[in-house]
C-alpha cells in the first residue's frame, strides 16, 4: 500500500478495543519520531511511552475524559524541553561530533552561533520552539502507526501544567506538549470510522508560482 493510501486508511479513531499492539511496531513508530528532522538536529523533545492502566486512568481526567487514553495498547506522551540551555545544546554537539567522528572543534562555530541566539532568548520563546519541533516527529509516529496499520488518536485536549505533575517532568526540564494513544479501532462504537475523509481541494490547498 502506499503513503498516500494509508494517510487515507487513517483517521483520528474515537474508539479503541484494548487490543495489544505487537512491541516490533511500536518500536517502528517510535523510530520514525527519533529519526524525524528537528532544527539544527537539537531533537528538543522527548517521548514517555505509558502501558500502565492505574497511571492512565489518572492521566483520563487530564484529557478530559477522551476514552482512548485508557482503551489504547499506548499512550505516546511527546515532552519538549523547557528552554535550551548551554549544556544541552553543548551536549548535543558533543554527541554528534563523536559519533561522526569529529573533532570536538568541528562546530564551534556553529554551536556558538546557537548559543549566542538561544540564551539570549526567554525560556518561553524557547519552549515555543522546542515544541514545535515537536510536532514534526509527531507527525513522522502518526505516518508511521499508519503505515503499520496501527490506529492513531492526535491529542492536544489535555492539561499540560496537571501532566507535567502528574509525571514529574518539571523535574526533567520537560513540558508536556501532545499524546498519541495508539491502538486499534472498535469500528462498530466508533462514529467516525466510516465518515469519508475531507480535506479543503488542491486548487484551494496549493498555489504554484511560476
Amino acid at each position: 500500500m502506499s503513503l498516500i493510501e494509508d494517510l487515507q486508511w487513517r483517521y483520528a479513531t474515537k474508539k479503541m478495543n484494548g487490543q495489544i499492539v505487537p512491541q516490533e511496531k511500536v518500536d517502528y513508530i517510535l523510530e520514525a519520531a527519533r529519526l524525524a528532522p528537528t532544527s539544527s538536529g537539537l531533537q528538543p523533545f522527548e517521548i514517555l511511552v505509558i502501558t500502565n492502566k492505574e497511571l492512565l486512568e489518572k492521566i483520563l481526567p487530564l484529557a478530559h475524559g477522551q476514552r482512548q487514553i485508557t482503551d489504547a495498547s499506548h499512550v505516546l506522551v511527546f515532552a519538549a524541553w523547557d528552554n535550551y540551555t548551554e549544556e544541552r545544546i553543548n551536549e548535543a554537539f558533543a554527541r554528534n561530533n563523536e559519533e561522526r567522528g569529529l573533532p570536538s572543534s568541528a562546530t564551534d562555530d556553529y554551536r556558538n552561533m546557537l548559543l549566542k541566539i538561544y540564551l539570549a532568548k526567554p525560556a518561553e520563546e524557547n519552549f515555543t520552539h522546542a515544541a514545535k519541533q515537536v510536532y514534526i516527529g509527531f507527525t513522522a509516529a502518526i505516518i508511521a502507526a499508519a503505515e503499520q496499520k496501527v490506529d492513531a488518536t492526535p491529542m492536544e485536549g489535555f492539561n499540560p501544567a496537571a501532566l507535567d505533575e502528574l509525571l514529574n517532568l518539571k523535574e526533567k526540564g520537560l513540558r508536556s506538549v501532545l499524546l498519541l494513544p495508539i491502538g486499534y479501532r472498535e469500528a462498530e462504537k466508533d462514529w467516525l470510522v466510516n465518515m469519508k475523509k475531507i480535506r479543503v481541494s488542491k486548487d484551494r490547498f496549493i498555489t504554484e508560482l511560476k
